[in-house]
Parts: C-alpha cells; structure tokens; sequence
C-alpha cells in the first residue's frame, strides 16, 4: 500500500463543513488497523480513516500525529 496518492478532508483546514476546499493530497503509507492508516500529509505523519459510505479518507493532522 505504499505511495499511494489521493485526495483527504484534512483536519487542520476542517471549517466544520465537508467542502471540497477542506481537502488536499495525502500519500498513503501503510495500513496499521483496522480501517486505520498511516498517511503523509505535507511532511507530517498522521492517522487517517476512510468513510466508505461518502468514500472519503479523513487525515487528522492536528490531534493524531506520528511521532516517531
């Protein structure tokens, strides 16, 4: 699953909305769980999830990053 490029609702530029504006690209890195996803967004490692029923991944940059 390495490298895989797509479009995420980004936490940090979340407006309370789901609007396209919000999104931004991730690159997929690994899955961990789940329905849990390493993801980097911009440099930043985070978890993500994917809402199958909007078919969506959901980054959250600002309260689930990895450190490492």
């Amino acid at each position: 699953m390495n490298g895989i490029k797509t479009q995420a609702y980004i936490q940090s530029l979340n407006t309370g909305k789901l609007k396209p504006e919000i999104m931004d690209e991730i690159t997929v890195l690994d899955k961990v769980g789940d329905n849990d996803y390493i993801v980097d967004y911009k440099g930043v490692k985070c978890h993500a999830l994917f809402n199958w029923f909007i078919c969506a991944y959901f980054a959250d940059d600002v309260y689930r990053r990895v450190t490492e």
